[in-house]
């Protein structure tokens, strides 16, 4: 796996298989490094799924070592060709902290509303995704039809209904986006928008719910489209599935081979 200043991730167990766990860093500017790569290939990611569309879409995660600045992808730039050297570190205020290009500001105003109320969010995720906008325009949450709906059941999922189908610039009218967000809340469902994704302790884990609350939309609506009444999960089935298999170490792990096969295929974006 190519992961820029980091000890392996795959450290064997007690029975001597190599296992994944979370990296490891000497210091704070190894993890940095670490976090803008995950990033940008984060981008490639969306990018490969047909994520992108124009320039709507962001992806945030904090700096490790002044976590009320984040690093975020440029404005208006291709999320195909975004290497790790193009990032930009942003503050609350919108204000480019380091970088050479502008700040989506529809992308900071959510954003960084998310990030200033809650300090355990770690990175975040928006894209103006077809079946995402498609659930989103009906305004109901997911209901729990397959384990992946069910890692979202109870407080993994959030709707959102203020500022439904605006154009949000100004700072105020980002505060009743992320009110919305609770302390186990994955993704969040903003009306007649699209989806938000929040990793507490990994981009990596931010990625997968979203990517995971993409194929759950899908799934319902074709799952609806057939005119027949939806089988739920039993309660109890769905809440330990949300406890037990839906966790952000679990989250990681799903995203593991998907980041190395993106590193793979675009390895420039180390760059």
């Amino acid at each position: 796996m190519n992961v820029a200043a980091k000890r392996s991730v795959y450290e064997p167990d007690q029975a001597g298989l190599a296992f994944p766990r979370y990296p490891v860093f000497d210091d704070a500017a190894q993890e940095r490094r670490h976090r803008k790569v995950r990033l940008a290939a984060a981008c490639r990611l969306f990018a490969d799924l047909g994520y992108e569309y124009g320039f709507a879409g962001h992806i945030t995660v904090r700096d490790p070592e002044d976590p009320n600045l984040y690093w975020t992808n440029p404005f208006a730039m291709e999320f195909g060709a975004v290497k790790a050297s193009d990032l930009l570190l942003v503050d609350h205020d919108g204000r480019v902290i380091e970088g050479a290009r502008a700040v989506n500001r529809a992308g900071f105003v959510l954003h960084a509303a998310i990030h200033e109320a809650h300090p355990g969010i770690l990175a975040s995720c928006h894209c103006h995704t077809i079946n995402g906008m498609a659930w989103a325009a009906l305004g109901r949450r997911l209901d729990p039809i397959t384990q992946t709906a069910c890692g979202f059941y109870g407080d993994g999922q959030a709707l959102i209904t203020e500022e439904a189908g605006a154009v949000v610039v100004e700072r105020g009218a980002g505060h009743s986006v992320a009110a919305a967000f609770g302390r186990d809340t994955k993704v969040a469902i903003h009306q007649n928008h699209g989806l938000f994704s929040a990793g507490q302790e990994s981009i990596e884990e931010a990625v997968w719910w979203f990517v995971a609350a993409e194929r759950a939309c899908e799934i319902q609506l074709k799952a609806e489209a057939t005119g027949h009444p939806l089988k739920l999960v039993p309660e109890a089935n769905a809440a330990h599935s949300a406890k037990h298999l839906a966790t952000p170490f679990m989250a990681w792990l799903h995203a593991q081979p998907m980041f190395d096969r993106t590193l793979r295929q675009h390895p420039d974006v180390i760059d």
